[in-house]
């Protein structure tokens, strides 16, 4: 065998490599605990939490004219002795807080 032809090789395999883990790693999902773990750290710079649930499923999900798949999740705050819930929904690929609604 000769040692061009090795090196040929092996830089075709290298270069194929690297571009399908960065093609995978453009297509993965944050999993839902990541996700969960990011949001209630948000939250808790505003003060403490109480209590905290994400679906594990990620859906899609249409902001204007931009589409996501989301996980929806929630967090209860304590705050003068009533609770207050809120819900949320963050990009499943990045874990960014998209949206937070205040429940009544």
């Amino acid at each position: 065998m000769k040692w061009r032809s090795f090196f040929l090789g092996l830089g075709i395999g290298l270069v194929s490599g690297y571009a399908a883990k960065e093609l995978l790693a453009e297509k993965s999902l944050l999993s839902a605990d990541k996700v969960l773990d990011q949001a209630k750290k948000l939250f808790k710079e505003e003060g403490p939490i109480s209590g905290s649930w994400i679906h594990m499923k990620a859906e899609p999900f249409e902001k204007g004219l931009l589409h996501y798949d989301v996980y929806k999740g929630g967090i209860s705050k304590q705050q003068d002795d009533a609770t207050e819930q809120y819900e949320f929904i963050a990009d499943a690929k990045t874990g960014t807080i998209l949206e937070v609604f205040k429940l009544v």
